[in-house]
């Protein structure tokens, strides 16, 4: 199935609208097919998971910022790093981050395929890295293409996070994030503390059913259960 097919088949809009109303609003079919089509911004190529506002109210492009993550109990800040890269140097990238983590981990699979704009998460504690590392390889169509499916690998001992989430975005939660700032440098992404990202502003997410069958699949093959 095409990527047209498949994005006017299940998608769904996320993010902020400007004065409540869509930049999809009053579009004809060829305005709209011409801008799902629309991958390449200058550099920077979106994977087909997701596409930015007509208006583009966020351009996409690469780069990366700090941030910080606050947790609601204990109020403690967490430092967060947030990161784009372009299509294809995002699976490399992200597999390169997550060798930081240790030979043994925990997975997390993020799915929305049930629930458009809400996710569940499915956990798996211990895995070998390398063998998550070979099942990400195997799965690597529906980890880039699909809108509703993210995953999150981390070491609760460090403690430190790297997601790869719903929109394709990287974003690597813990202290002592100085070797992950190394590799995103050794990528070629620019740090921009003013980057906005496709998330702050409103999109659509793609989905199919192939890749909800291609989830299922990877769930099996790492072992993971839902709970």
């Amino acid at each position: 199935m095409g990527f047209l097919k498949r994005f006017f088949k299940n998608t769904y809009r996320d993010g902020e609208l400007k004065q409540g109303r869509s930049s999809f609003e009053n579009l004809s079919d060829e305005q709209l097919e011409t801008h799902l089509k629309i991958s390449r911004y200058g550099k920077f190529t979106l994977t087909d998971a997701v596409r930015p506002s007509y208006d583009l109210q966020v351009v996409p492009e690469a780069g990366y910022r700090h941030d910080f993550y606050q947790d609601k109990d204990s109020g403690i800040k967490i430092p967060v790093i947030m990161a784009a890269a372009s299509r294809e140097i995002l699976l490399e990238l992200f597999l390169d981050l997550i060798d930081r983590l240790g030979h043994e981990v925990d997975v997390v699979l993020e799915t929305s395929h049930d629930r458009p704009g809400k996710h569940r998460d499915l956990y798996r504690e211990d895995i070998d890295l390398p063998i998550l590392k070979s099942s990400l390889y195997e799965f690597e169509d529906l980890l880039l293409g699909d809108g509703c499916t993210g995953i999150a690998v981390l070491n609760p001992e460090i403690p430190q996070e790297i997601q790869l989430d719903e929109h394709k975005l990287l974003i690597i939660y813990g202290q002592e994030l100085a070797d992950f700032e190394d590799i995103l440098d050794d990528y070629g992404l620019p740090r921009r503390e003013q980057i906005k990202f496709i998330t702050e502003a409103e999109h659509v997410h793609t989905s199919s059913d192939e890749f909800v069958q291609q989830f299922e699949q990877m769930k099996f093959r790492l072992g993971i259960e839902d709970e």
